[in-house]
């Protein structure tokens, strides 16, 4: 067995066994979810980032391209208690070192866990060493030349040109997405509602994303700092009130960003499928999967911007809608993937209130 480290820029160090793939650096989060472990790799919103699984059996039930939420691995490396390596199972573990993504396991996911949720959310590195001081240089190296990267994140995973997906509802709504990296899934949950999507690249002007007449745009969930996202605000806030608007995580935060209010950073972030919701538009309690580091402030809000839902985790908003402008957003992933499927009813609220805007 070959020892590995993940070395995070604070200093500590935690050893385990290295399983492949190449030195990494990117930021280090945890997710709570206990299944999902191909949907979370594969999720755009996870660019630049080492993913830490709490659940402590990964790669258990296999790998398939059915439930990949894009076209690649987007994680820079997967850290777990135990995967799956056996001559029955190692599909997982294969699919990871097809990609060069290092995999670090034997590592004491509880403590490591419980120095992100008290710190915050570092930077970090997966590296092949013999000793922990030999892979503090070797990670050193690494988290400076991996935050040398355009910090506008969305924009490097979004598409670089239209794609028009086909719906099953001949003669149905046509949808505009703006991709900042959008997850398959949720594409898939819209499909059955409409004629046609049209995805446009996250730096789209809103006079390309209006000219053919959508009936309602989606912003889509996507990685990194809101604040960072060049164009955006100013395309969604030139499409405000022509057409409804539906964002999704990364498109929650930047349609409130468009109506005046400010985001911040999480300390630790939001990354599980156990979130606890308080929706008053149902008037229902759900739990909910959730994959963001950012959050909207609630007291930058204006007076006629209403809060739908709430975390009740940490009571952060996690919902909103303006009924002068038409437009919606969550915090959370209605499409799950993974997750409970409980929120899956947004995507037919905000079809019914684009037709009812048709009237």
């Amino acid at each position: 067995m070959k020892k590995g480290f993940i070395v995070l820029e604070s200093g500590e160090t935690f050893e385990g066994v290295w399983v492949g793939g190449e030195n990494r650096a990117g930021e280090v989060v945890f997710n709570t979810s206990h299944s999902g472990f191909e949907e979370m790799a594969t999720d755009p919103s996870y660019f630049k980032q080492i993913l830490v699984c709490t659940a402590s059996q990964q790669g258990n039930y296999g790998a398939h391209r059915e439930f990949w939420e894009s076209k690649k691995i987007h994680i820079e490396g997967f850290v777990c208690l135990e995967i799956q390596n056996t001559d029955r199972e190692h599909t997982w573990i294969q699919t990871l070192l097809n990609q060069k993504t290092p995999i670090l396991h034997q590592i004491d996911t509880r403590k490591l866990t419980l120095v992100l949720r008290q710190k915050g959310t570092p930077w970090g590195a997966l590296v092949q060493a013999q000793d922990s001081e030999h892979a503090k240089k070797i990670a050193e190296d690494l988290i400076r030349k991996a935050k040398d990267v355009d910090s506008d994140w969305p924009f490097l995973v979004s598409v670089a040109k239209p794609e028009v997906r086909k719906g099953s509802m001949s003669g149905g709504l046509k949808l505009a997405l703006i991709d900042y990296g959008v997850k398959e899934n949720i594409i898939r949950e819209l499909l059955p509602y409409v004629s046609e999507i049209t995805i446009y690249p996250s730096r789209t002007s809103s006079e390309d994303v209006l000219k053919n007449n959508p009936d309602a745009i989606i912003l889509s969930n996507g990685p990194g700092d809101p604040a960072e996202v060049k164009e955006s605000v100013q395309t969604i806030q030139r499409c405000l009130g022509k057409k409804p608007i539906f964002g999704i995580c990364m498109g929650h935060q930047l349609l409130a960003l468009a109506l005046g209010a400010k985001t911040y950073r999480l300390k630790f972030g939001h990354r599980g499928a156990n979130h606890p919701i308080q929706d008053k538009i149902s008037k229902s309690i759900y739990m909910t999967s959730q994959n963001h580091g950012y959050a909207v402030d609630a007291k930058t809000l204006p007076l006629d911007i209403e809060v739908t839902h709430t975390n009740l985790y940490d009571m952060t908003v996690a919902g909103i809608k303006s009924p002068k402008y038409n437009a919606m957003s969550v915090q959370f992933h209605p499409e799950n993937s993974p997750g409970p499927r409980d929120a899956k009813y947004i995507f037919k609220y905000f079809i019914n209130q684009i037709e009812q805007s048709r009237r």
